[in-house]
């Protein structure tokens, strides 16, 4: 049994780019199910792990971690995967270091935003998103990807070069959260769509389509039952969003 067990949600974005990084290449793993929808965060055994309450989480014998990028970082070292992924070339490291920085205040944040706001206002609130809510979102997040098309993809086949590395995979599970609420993320962005073909290609398709299976089906789900002390606190983070 592998040493190394990662703690996920596969409705988490951060959660589907260890899974796919992790099976891409191999790595022996545990897989342990956090189901954030049950608050499975909160329980006292995942407290010890993440003392932050957040997934992905990673346990490698008795050392623990949270944040997907460093775990990224940590797996494509501890693991020696191909260099392509996360390059020892300074300067090559540094344009996925580079992605991997901005994203944070960008790609990431923009694209939960209209997730949340399309998507799970009707779930916990009864009715759609209005208008006045919703169109700042999607403006502001169709501005992050005509800056991730023309600034970081450029004319290149991926973000930080001419192979895949972590930066695009950090990039793409974000990307589908506004996807699987029916956002057409790529029209009239003919650059960013065949990069998203090339990602899908370099990842393989069936593992891409496994780990994006739930977060496509997110609206069947929302005909379940959620607890109420978790109805309340997805909705106080529905409100940030909109405010």
């Amino acid at each position: 049994m592998s040493d190394l067990t990662l703690f996920l949600d596969l409705l988490s974005q951060p959660c589907r780019s260890v899974y796919i990084f992790a099976k891409a290449n191999n790595i022996p793993f545990n897989y342990y199910e956090v189901l954030l929808f049950k608050g499975g965060q909160m329980s006292d055994d995942f407290g010890k792990v993440n003392p932050l309450r957040k997934v992905p989480a990673l346990k490698d014998g008795d050392f623990t971690m949270g944040e997907s990028t460093a775990m990224l970082q940590y797996l494509a070292q501890k693991y020696k995967t191909p260099d392509h992924w996360y390059p020892a070339d300074l300067q090559k490291r540094a344009r996925v270091d580079e992605y991997l920085a901005w994203q944070h205040t960008n790609t990431r944040p923009h694209a939960a935003r209209v997730f949340w706001i399309k998507g799970m206002t009707p779930y916990l609130l009864g009715h759609e998103a209005t208008p006045e809510k919703l169109n700042p979102a999607l403006c502001e997040f169709n501005a992050t990807m005509t800056t991730l098309q023309d600034t970081f993809l450029q004319n290149k086949q991926f973000l930080a070069g001419e192979e895949i590395s972590i930066a695009d995979l950090v990039a793409i599970v974000e990307i589908m959260q506004p996807s699987a609420v029916g956002v057409d993320v790529f029209e009239d962005k003919p650059k960013l769509s065949a990069w998203k073909e090339r990602v899908v290609e370099a990842i393989g398709a069936d593992l891409f389509n496994e780990a994006h299976a739930t977060i496509l089906k997110v609206k069947e789900m929302q005909n379940q039952p959620v607890p109420p002390e978790l109805k309340e606190r997805l909705k106080a983070r529905l409100e940030l969003f909109t405010r």
